[in-house]
């Protein structure tokens, strides 16, 4: 809680939503969806567009 972010670019969507308690997904330079990481990955545009239908925890 000491107000510090920090900025992870990655297209290991597993690894990097472990270690954060909020995340932003930004598609085609545009914010898909801000939110905690279980929203995240219940997300079917997210799912759409980064994970694919078969993608598991």
């Amino acid at each position: 809680q000491r107000g510090l972010g920090i900025v992870i670019t990655d297209h290991n969507v597993r690894d990097t939503l472990a270690i954060t308690d909020r995340a932003t997904v930004i598609h085609e330079g545009r914010i898909l969806l801000e939110g905690k990481p279980g929203d995240i990955l219940a997300d079917p545009e997210v799912r759409r567009v980064f994970l694919g239908e078969h993608f598991e925890l």
